[in-house]
């Protein structure tokens, strides 16, 4: 049930009729029951009637296309009203709308404007978001001390988001005294909320002994957590925890399950680790065509080992049909940056 007393607020300073107070109650039983078409048709009626939070409710429904066609222009005009109206979160997703300019030009200067009155108000996700303006200089002159000051305030919130930029913030030093103790400490905080940056970070923490004592095992849980959400580096790096053995026991077979998952999504380094387990038969039949195949792969986003092995395979035919021109450009591309043994190579030909 919806708070009486706020409503009775909301009926005193907005002038809102009985009738638009009671069209949102029926929409958000509607909306509960999963009848989105009709719940949309009273959150319109109570919006025009003026109701703030029907008016809010009615521009999320357009953005998201829940129970009415999606329209980015309608949402927009209906958070607008809302936020005119001082509603904290719609000021939070008009500054959000002009940052990603949906439904608006995109404009950074405006979008701070209004986290940045959605954060005064104390929205946590406006607070992140603006103190992620002041880290990147998005908007706002840069800032770091700004950054950690709006990041903290939802971090205390328990914003998992902001927990985890606030422990990178004191693990590198950016705008606070570095304090690797503090990082782990935010960094914690989010990833047991299961934010699966901070569970990498916290994993990586564990692996280097920064603010707490070196374990792999530990190290290995939060990277699989991580991995398990599908995050691509902590794939990339559980694998290789698998390949030799740190912190889990020894297992190719899993290695290459892992590093397939991350390659997938286009990781690089998974890439050229899953293209060495086929080439070696590592966990995996060995298959010089798959090697090949993972290695262009990684080549081609600009991996120097990759690249030169490929001018190795075209070379002498090795799952790829020979090709010394090939050869020759990947030669060269491993040479540019700075394999030896591919300029050694380029000298044959």
């Amino acid at each position: 049930m919806r708070n009486w007393r706020k409503i009775s607020l909301l009926l005193a300073a907005l002038c809102i009729s009985l009738a638009a107070t009671a069209q949102l109650d029926k929409g958000i039983e509607y909306y509960f029951n999963k009848d989105y078409a009709n719940a949309v048709k009273c959150f319109a009626q109570a919006a025009e009637q003026g109701d703030v939070d029907a008016q809010c409710i009615l521009g999320l429904c357009y953005f998201s296309g829940l129970g009415v066609a999606q329209n980015y222009n309608e949402s927009v005009k209906w958070i607008s009203k809302a936020a005119e109206q001082n509603s904290i979160e719609s000021k939070y997703y008009l500054g959000y709308f002009y940052d990603n300019g949906i439904g608006v030009a995109k404009n950074s200067r405006e979008a701070v404007k209004w986290y940045y009155r959605a954060a005064e108000q104390g929205n946590a996700k406006a607070q992140y978001q603006l103190g992620a303006s002041y880290a990147n200089g998005d908007g706002v002159e840069q800032n770091d001390k700004e950054a950690v000051m709006w990041y903290s305030k939802a971090a205390e919130q328990g914003l998992a988001d902001a927990q985890n930029n606030l422990g990178g913030c004191y693990y590198t030093g950016q705008g606070v005294a570095q304090d690797y103790g503090e990082a782990v400490y935010w960094f914690r905080k989010s990833a047991e909320q299961g934010f699966a940056l901070a569970q990498y970070n916290l994993g990586a923490c564990y692996a280097k002994g920064q603010g707490l004592a070196k374990n792999t095992c530990e190290a290995a849980k939060w990277y699989r957590k991580a991995a398990e959400q599908g995050y691509a580096p902590a794939q990339n790096i559980l694998a290789t925890l698998y390949a030799n053995g740190d912190g889990v026991e020894e297992d190719y077979s899993k290695a290459v399950e892992w590093y397939r998952k991350a390659a997938e999504q286009g990781n690089v380094n998974a890439e050229f680790h899953l293209g060495g387990c086929y080439f070696k038969g590592r966990g995996v039949a060995q298959n010089s065509h798959e090697a090949a195949r993972w290695f262009h792969k990684a080549a081609e986003q600009g991996d120097e080992d990759a690249q030169y092995l490929l001018g190795v395979f075209y070379e002498y035919g090795e799952g790829v049909e020979k090709d010394l021109y090939r050869a020759m450009y990947w030669y060269k591309k491993a040479a540019d940056q700075g394999i030896v043994e591919a300029a050694e190579a380029l000298k044959k030909f």
